[in-house]
């Protein structure tokens, strides 16, 4: 699969008034039959052509009668077909226009990227999805650059115009503009149309061409504005950014943001902005207001006076604020791993969620195969998702990182059956954490809805190998990640630090059983306690509890978030069921692995516990057991390897009933 970024979407068309350098309706080649033998100009991500990767050439749907191509999968990677557009050259000046248009069956989905590099897989300038009627655009480090709505089942145009000169990129729907942007990966080669699960799609009239572009002498754009947030009610400070799309610098200028009948004067000088650079003024704060609102960017006055272009000066959008349900917080989960090259992808996408929608998102990195997995938790995901990095939100069908803005905004209008209060009380001598999660009904529930508790640990480091984060960004051959393309690959333990880690989850993944009775009526308020016992090396001060119900089909129905000290301000409720103390374990590692005549197993169990310990082999055979009474705290035991045969062993390890282990191979 091609598509290591991510899954967002908006097509290139083109409004070429200019003749073109390519241009496909499909009518010439013989229907039935693979794409890529018939041209020059289209092959695979492969470069093997006329297989299963191919397009085929259809007559059963096309807006310019009669051919069209195909493009379909049901798997969960996408594919298998993969099909890439040469542009001939990398371009990297001048404008260039992508452009195509689409239909997409009912309910389904289309995807594509632009390649950066002539070498395909090696940079992606931009990420394209269409699914549920609306295109996001993104450049592989920003979602939503642009974003549009589009009809199933009915043929649209859609356009990409990037001004590679000006580092300026801009998208169209049916000739109306959905978004400009300054672009982090400037150059293009090629398209990649490839449909990732549940898409259906066919594609007509496809072209690209290419301009030359000569600067004016004194030339202020505005390329972007950003409103500064997507949810009514955000107090939010918009962001314009201003490019010198002259040869003379620009000293000053003068704009203006228009939005909900208000004006927002704003005067820059003293700024010395070189030809092709860039400048944001942040403007006055305001809050967003419901329902659709345009709004105008206009720049004047510059260096004193006016510029050579008048027709850039000016930039204007709409923005339909997302009116979030009572009480609503929406949960992500990611899967993610110190082993998975490309979830750096991950970690800078569940950042920036933190970092925008806080007070609407709860966060959870769940570890897979490195120091700071919780086995429980990690198999609970992994039954979720089909690889890593990937994300759920609320339970619903795994996505890659990068795309969760859809799921999100989906879920945050949903109204919860419940809101959520967090209490606790904190022993700091003992290090033992009470939790309350009060759940406040709104509607109608049942004993079907299910209470659980998450503990994450933000600003998490350690040492050894384990720690270290693999890193397929490293170099930015990959593009921009958030930072992580000026690191080395791996990112040293040393200088990697971890957010979001889930520490610990009670009583389970899918929740506690009879957690409410069987008629719940609005207005009811039900309260579960929990306790944990905290490792010393844990700290309480970057932690956070998420409280969450859980519906009858597995989804996560609402939640709740708090930092331990707002939880202990919030006050310890005493429920009608109460929870045992939790047990659970502080990332079991086996090292070394492999191992030859020992290995040491470690971790932490949470309370006083019957331990015993197996070796088993692969077809699940004891090899060896040995108990060793009630434990708590830090475990650390050495097994002797010497006269085990070579192969693949688990360690298990039970704790009054709980188990968990670890694959160990022995040389």
């Amino acid at each position: 699969m091609k598509k290591t970024t991510l899954f967002i979407a908006s097509v290139l068309l083109c409004s070429s008034s200019f003749a073109q350098l390519f241009s496909d309706n499909f009518d010439s080649y013989t229907v039935g039959s693979y794409l890529g033998p018939q041209s020059t100009t289209w092959s695979t991500w492969s470069g093997t052509e006329g297989n299963a990767e191919d397009a085929t050439i259809t007559n059963n749907n096309a807006n310019s009668a009669p051919n069209s191509i195909y493009l379909s999968s049901s798997v969960a990677g996408g594919g298998p077909q993969d099909v890439v557009l040469k542009f001939g050259q990398v371009y990297n000046s001048g404008i260039f226009t992508l452009q195509s248009d689409f239909y997409i069956n009912s309910g389904k989905n289309a995807y594509f990227n632009v390649q950066g590099s002539a070498t395909i897989g090696q940079l992606w300038a931009l990420n394209v999805n269409m699914d549920a009627g609306q295109v996001s655009i993104d450049d592989g480090n920003t979602p939503n650059l642009a974003t549009g709505s589009y009809a199933d089942a009915t043929w649209f145009t859609l356009k990409i115009e990037a001004n590679l000169t000006l580092h300026v990129w801009k998208a169209y729907i049916n000739g109306a503009l959905i978004g400009t942007w300054i672009n982090g990966v400037n150059t293009v080669a090629s398209a990649d149309f490839f449909p990732v699960q549940n898409s259906q799609y066919f594609m007509d009239n496809v072209s690209f061409d290419h301009q030359t572009y000569t600067l004016p002498n004194l030339n202020a754009m505005i390329a972007n504005v950003n409103m500064g947030g997507e949810i009514a009610g955000q107090n939010v400070v918009p962001k314009v950014q201003v490019i010198n799309a002259g040869a003379t610098a620009i000293t000053s200028f003068d704009v203006n943001l228009s939005y909900n009948s208000q004006n927002y004067p704003f005067s820059v000088t003293g700024v010395n902005i070189a030809s092709i650079g860039t400048y944001t003024v942040n403007m006055p704060a305001n809050v967003l207001v419901p329902g659709n609102q345009a709004y105008t960017a206009t720049i004047s006055n510059i260096n004193g006076g006016n510029d050579d272009i008048a027709g850039d000066n000016t930039l204007s959008g709409q923005i339909d604020p997302v009116v979030p349900a009572p009480g609503k917080m929406v949960v992500g989960e990611e899967g993610t791993g110190t082993w998975c090259q490309w979830c750096p992808r991950g970690a800078v996408f569940m950042d920036l969620f933190e970092t925008k929608y806080d007070q609407y998102w709860a966060g959870i990195a769940v570890h897979n195969g490195d120091p700071m997995t919780v086995t429980d938790y990690d198999a609970g995901i992994g039954g979720l998702i089909s690889g890593y990095p990937s994300a759920v939100v609320d339970r619903l069908a795994d996505v890659d990182p990068s795309g969760m803005s859809q799921d999100f905004f989906a879920r945050l209008q949903t109204a919860p059956v419940a809101t959520i209060v967090n209490g606790a009380t904190w022993d700091a001598a003992t290090r033992v954490l009470n939790v309350s999660v009060t759940s406040n009904f709104a509607m109608a529930a049942n004993s079907n809805y299910k209470v659980a508790c998450v503990l994450t640990e933000d600003e998490v480091t350690g040492t050894g190998n384990g720690w270290s984060q693999s890193n397929a960004y490293a170099g930015g051959n990959n593009g921009v990640m958030g930072g992580f393309e000026t690191l080395s690959n791996p990112v040293p333990a040393s200088t990697m630090v971890y957010d979001h880690v889930a520490r610990a989850i009670a009583p389970s993944f899918t929740g506690m059983p009879n957690s409410f009775p069987a008629t719940v009526t609005a207005g009811d308020t039900y309260t579960t306690n929990m306790s944990f016992t905290l490792p010393a090396e844990w700290d309480e001060t970057k932690m956070h509890i998420i409280g969450m119900i859980i519906d009858p089909t597995g989804k996560i129905d609402n939640a709740g978030r708090a930092t331990i000290a707002e939880a202990v301000a919030n006050g310890y409720v005493g429920g009608i069921s109460d929870m045992p103390t939790v047990c659970y374990w502080g990332g079991m590692s086996v090292y070394p692995n492999p191992a030859s005549s020992a290995a040491t197993v470690s971790l932490y169990i949470g309370k006083a516990s019957n331990v015993t310990m197996k070796l088993v082999d692969f077809a699940g055979k004891v090899v060896s057991e040995k108990e060793y009474g009630s434990v708590q705290g830090n475990f650390e035991v050495t097994v002797n390897t010497s006269n085990v045969k070579a192969g693949v062993y688990f360690v298990e390890l039970t704790a009054d009933g709980q188990k968990t282990s670890k694959k160990l191979i022995i040389e």
